[in-house]
């Protein structure tokens, strides 16, 4: 039997959803398991040991029905019995429907049901909240499939490994130092990051007092906030970035940034996509939360979460209306010390 899992649309929820095809890998035992995924995030699955198969669909983000049609054409393609649909998305299902895929599972939502042939009820509210990765771990179980692995975790091949060194080194590494990466973008939102001067402060201190490498990540879209960093580390060096700060923001493709931040001994991150990206990793993290709510979209695993209790966290909203005091709380002090600390218990 071919089974496919058509995987969420973001990179952070498809790192949340990597659980379900360790259960899915067990389950299904001799049979081909594929992964319909975003084009861009393709390079994501294919390190995933579970997944035989990966069927790029359209970019992320992408809606129309132009967009459903090229995701069925696509499916129709891999001859597949079973679709297991991660995203509640009415779309998700069409499309599956719509490719002849004839069994098709999943949550029911979105006035989805009749498109589905095994539609498991959604979970209702809970005191507290479900953690995403327990969300998807739900469909499982409403599956009647035994959820396998608890925590989301990549083993990126050696390629990758090597091709980071080699970025790592084109910049300018000094590969003595231990590197700690920072991604200070997210995608939802400018509520959801930092202050770029209070991470440039705190890279300066990881660089000159633990003698680490600081490495910027991110997105083309997160390139204003990287210019900031640099800014904001020329202010207290006339000089500018050092060779211990890189900046490779807008510089590596996915199969890039796993290599790199799979090289790094801590990491420090809003809430975003790089986050879970590098607690999958096994890289501990350093996160930072404001405006969204930890309980859902923590970083799994032993990691560092840093909040300041405000009345008015968490609000989802993307841009603060008033001061912005579930950031502005959180010093660069704080935060370094977290990392610090995270540095110190790997070296013991």
């Amino acid at each position: 039997m071919h089974v496919l899992v058509r995987t969420p649309n973001w990179l952070g929820d498809i790192v949340m959803a990597l659980p379900v095809f360790a259960a899915l890998r067990a389950h299904f035992a001799g049979d081909l398991l594929a992964a319909g995924v975003p084009r861009a995030f393709a390079p994501l699955l294919s390190a995933v040991p579970a997944v035989d198969q990966v069927v790029p669909l359209h970019r992320a983000g992408r809606r129309g029905w132009r967009a459903l049609d090229a995701e069925a054409d696509a499916l129709r393609r891999g001859g597949f019995d079973l679709a297991v649909l991660l995203p509640n998305s009415f779309g998700s299902a069409w499309a599956a429907w719509r490719a002849g895929i004839p069994e098709r599972w999943g949550f029911a939502a979105q006035w989805r049901r009749g498109l589905l042939t095994r539609a498991v009820p959604r979970p209702g509210r809970r005191t507290p909240p479900l953690h995403q990765v327990d969300y998807y771990q739900e469909l499982v179980r409403g599956l009647d499939i035994d959820p396998a692995a608890a925590e989301p975790r990549l083993a990126p091949p050696p390629r990758l490994i090597g091709c980071a060194r080699s970025l790592l080194d084109a910049a300018g590494w000094d590969q003595k130092r231990p590197i700690v990466g920072i991604a200070p973008g997210a995608a939802y939102g400018y509520a959801k990051r930092w202050m770029p001067d209070r991470y440039g402060r705190v890279a300066d201190r990881l660089s000159r007092e633990l003698g680490a490498s600081v490495v910027l990540l991110g997105s083309a879209h997160d390139r204003d906030a990287g210019h900031a960093i640099e800014s904001s580390l020329a202010a207290v060096d006339r000089a500018g970035p050092g060779p211990g700060v890189v900046n490779l923001i807008g510089r590596t493709d996915l199969s890039q940034l796993i290599g790199v931040v799979a090289l790094c001994r801590a990491f420090i991150s809003s809430d975003s996509g790089a986050m879970h990206l590098a607690a999958a990793l096994g890289v501990p993290v350093a996160a930072i939360f404001g405006p969204t709510d930890e309980r859902l979209t923590a970083p799994v695993g032993s990691h560092e979460v840093l909040t300041h209790a405000v009345w008015c966290r968490p609000c989802f909203f993307r841009d603060c209306p008033i001061d912005h005091r579930c950031m502005t709380r959180i010093s660069e002090d704080r935060v370094f010390r977290a990392v610090a600390g995270q540095l110190a218990e790997r070296d013991a």
